[in-house]
């Protein structure tokens, strides 16, 4: 028996004499997976936390991390976790996780039209004060 053939976790030899490293350790934890469903759960509840103050106790209760709810917001607003693209699936030339160039740059339309349309309703309402004091200052 060589000492390359025991297994460093348990200190024994495998039955059939050789070392499978295609099974994983029982004592290594798995990593886990999350669905793109999941991921944007957590995103709605991390966004309703944020709201009410306590963001980080979430990510904590939740075992995740800050950057991993930026990487999922940037992906729900290029539209891959909504499963609306072939990304999702890593065909359409991008890898797993990362935007092409295209979905980057709707992401980012996206974005900018978010924030005009913002604008353009605080401008509106604006408008309707306005309207509405000068038609009080008419009646007076």
């Amino acid at each position: 028996m060589s000492i390359a053939s025991i297994h460093p976790a348990t200190g024994t030899m495998p039955e059939n004499g050789t070392m499978d490293s295609t099974q994983p350790r029982p004592d290594q934890p798995r990593r886990r997976t999350i669905t793109p469903a999941q991921k944007l759960a957590y995103l709605q509840g991390y966004e309703h936390a944020i709201q009410t103050g306590e963001g980080r106790g979430y990510l904590r209760a939740n075992g995740l991390y800050s950057s991993q709810i930026v990487e999922w917001r940037r992906l729900r607003d290029a539209g891959i976790l909504d499963g609306n693209t072939t990304a999702s699936t890593g065909s359409a030339g991008a890898t797993k996780g990362k935007l092409s160039k295209e979905q980057a740059e709707i992401a980012r339309l996206k974005k900018q039209l978010a924030t005009s349309e913002q604008k353009l309703a605080t401008t509106q309402t604006a408008l309707e004060i306005m309207g509405k004091a000068h038609a009080l200052l008419e009646q007076i």
